[in-house]
């Protein structure tokens, strides 16, 4: 199989403006995300609507392409890219522009998912750290998943599941049993990414405002691989604060 590295990167974010071409250390964010991603696929691009983020990856060596300014997400966007590019790859692995952490062995956790063959959409789960406790938890801003036996999901949520009823205590949930948190970086199947851009919003999507569970009410499966690596995804410019107090932290390792 052959995989493609798709990193979408938009310059107008409504919390953050500009966050792909923020400074974090001597390098772009969005350099430091095509760097990770370098580490793990050989062909790696950024899909973005702002030549002056097309400019700067062009500076520093990278592949970039421009794409419309229309798409309602970074799933559609990930799709015209890999049009645009005319990319023969069989799997396209859509991640963050705003991850620029992310560990290697997270994207050779997404690829061994695609060795069973019946797997069309594959992502990412972290292990709840229950020392964080039930606030950290019920942080809506961090989506939690359930999983079927086989690792599938069985949903995302940004309320905390699975409920535990036989506890009334909600300090103690995270102590009795093991939640896991979604970690927003997807695979797909070539021909399924083109087929999942042309669903409609489903109501589930719309209430929760996560896409997944488009393809999930469509009846897609979602294949899951665990990842135990910390990362830091710069929605706002204390976001941008937190991750350059940790490359000072990586540098002294």
């Amino acid at each position: 199989m052959k995989f493609i590295g798709i990193i979408p990167a938009r310059y107008a974010s409504t919390r953050f403006p500009g966050k792909p071409l923020a400074m974090l250390g001597d390098k772009t964010v969005i350099e430091r995300v095509y760097t990770q991603v370098s580490k793990a696929l050989d062909d790696a691009v950024v899909a973005t609507d702002d030549v002056r983020i097309f400019e700067a990856v062009e500076k520093f060596g990278g592949k970039a392409v421009m794409t419309s300014e229309a798409h309602r997400s970074g799933t559609d966007r990930c799709h015209e890219a890999y049009v645009n590019v005319c990319s023969d790859a069989d799997i396209v692995i859509n991640i963050q522009g705003d991850e620029p952490f992310i560990d290697p062995s997270q994207i050779e956790a997404l690829k061994s998912c695609f060795e069973d063959p019946d797997v069309d959409i594959a992502t990412l789960v972290r292990p709840f750290d229950s020392s964080l406790g039930i606030e950290a938890l019920k942080n809506p801003n961090t989506p939690k998943v359930v999983r079927d036996d086989n690792g599938n999901a069985l949903y995302f949520s940004r309320s905390v599941i699975p409920y535990l009823r036989s506890e009334s205590d909600m300090n103690l949930w995270p102590l009795k049993t093991q939640y896991f948190t979604h970690v927003g970086i997807y695979a797909f199947k070539a021909a399924v990414l083109a087929d999942i851009v042309k669903i409609p919003q489903s109501p589930l999507e719309i209430a929760e405002s996560l896409e997944q569970l488009r393809w999930l009410s469509a009846g897609y499966k979602i294949r899951t691989a665990i990842t135990e690596c910390p990362t830091i995804g710069i929605d706002t410019p204390a976001d941008l604060q937190k991750a350059i107090q940790l490359l000072k932290l990586k540098k002294h390792d």
